[in-house]
């Protein structure tokens, strides 16, 4: 299982995570052919080795031609979703303009749909965004933590004028998530980098990894005393099965409309979810139901339970924690006749317990080759046992 680490002692911000990413061996060609797939056009990524208080650092200066930076929520979502990006990047996108989105709506006090972004709407904050979770899934990261976040004091000028720092987004960004005081005035942690972190990590605490790769990512101030960088860890879990602890969310339904359920689903899933599954049940009355379920993060409930309320027709939803154990992750890329394939493997030690190729690439390979499902995932199988 590939971990990164993100060490936020000075800060985050969407620029610095993609520097830190970079820094940390992120083919800047490779992250560039991912981008185009949005369809968006003049912009650029332009790395720089920089130095911040005698510390080396890449700096991911993102260049647009783009005057108009106002955008709103549901479409940017849009794109994302109907692009071709890789899947996996594609989800985790999705799952941090969301996290903005739902802390934008309840500081305005305004429905998702409505959230008007400004700053984070640009095309240089998507760029950051959606860059950032390209590179973690082409650098095969499958677990992402975090420090706790830096707390600092004074004022921002933003589109809505004046106001404290944090940002009013950005503190509703950090419910739930572990903060430090510092005394230094300005913004260190902006709303693109918190919701970077509070909607993909799954705890503060640093794994227990053997580091592999480490990467500096700049940031725009230069402050007394600290290096205005966030630094980036990547290893591999030396666990051979880790343990903790997530969030069971249900609801069961008698009156939903089954043609809904698949965008339900994907819906919660999009909200944070690790997992979710609709299973068939009988309810009172002997009448035919559904138990929608799903698994997420602390942090993720709130926003796992309303997706479950909107898209279902839930009048409710139960939680409890519950305690797991895991076998250790890890992603290889296998080559068939008819292309690459990611398979996910189930490690215990050195053994390998499970096998799995991944479906997107399978259905892809099947699509262009006219070839059945089963027989690109008999042969993703075939290739990783030699």
């Amino acid at each position: 299982m590939t971990i990164a680490y993100f060490d936020c002692f000075s800060g985050i911000s969407g620029d610095m995570t993609l520097g830190a990413l970079l820094d940390a061996g992120l083919d800047p060609g490779a992250l560039t052919a991912e981008l185009g797939k949005l369809g968006l056009s003049g912009w650029s990524i332009r790395p720089a080795g920089v130095h911040k208080s005698g510390l080396r650092a890449t700096l991911a200066h993102v260049e647009t031609e783009e005057s108009h930076h106002h955008r709103h929520y549901g479409d940017i979502d849009a794109l994302i979703q109907s692009s071709d990006l890789r899947p996996r990047a594609r989800d985790l996108a999705r799952r941090v303009f969301r996290r903005l989105g739902e802390a934008e709506a309840k500081v305005h006090g305004v429905p998702l749909d409505e959230v008007h972004f400004h700053e984070v709407g640009a095309l240089d904050s998507i760029v950051d965004i959606v860059g950032t979770c390209v590179g973690l899934d082409l650098l095969g990261v499958t677990e992402v933590y975090a420090s706790p976040l830096p707390w600092t004091r004074g004022q921002v000028k933003t589109a809505h004028g004046m106001l404290p720092i944090p940002a009013p987004a950005t503190v509703e960004l950090m419910r739930g998530w572990p903060v430090r005081q510092l005394d230094i005035e300005g913004e260190l942690v902006t709303p693109t980098g918190a919701a970077i972190i509070t909607a993909l990590a799954s705890g503060s605490d640093m794994p227990a990894m053997t580091v592999s790769s480490i990467g500096y990512g700049a940031g725009n101030r230069d402050l007394e005393g600290r290096p205005n960088v966030l630094r980036l860890l990547l290893g591999e879990a030396t666990d051979e099965a880790a343990a903790d602890s997530i969030i069971e969310v249900a609801s069961n339904v008698d009156d939903m409309n089954p043609e809904w359920v698949p965008a339900a689903l994907e819906a919660i899933l999009a909200a944070g979810a690790l997992d979710v599954s609709a299973t068939p049940m009988s309810m009172k009355k002997g009448r035919p139901g559904l138990k929608i379920g799903a698994l997420c993060r602390e942090q993720d409930l709130a926003a796992v339970a309303e997706a479950i309320l909107r898209n279902t027709t839930a009048l409710g939803v139960r939680h409890h924690r519950v305690e797991r154990i895991k076998l250790r992750r890890e992603t290889r890329t296998v080559e068939t006749t008819w292309g690459s394939v990611r398979v996910k493997l189930g490690l215990q030690g050195q053994d390998q317990i499970n096998a799995a190729p991944e479906y997107e690439d399978c259905l892809s390979l099947s699509q262009s080759s006219g070839q059945p499902l089963k027989v690109i995932y008999a042969a993703a199988l075939a290739a990783l046992e030699r």
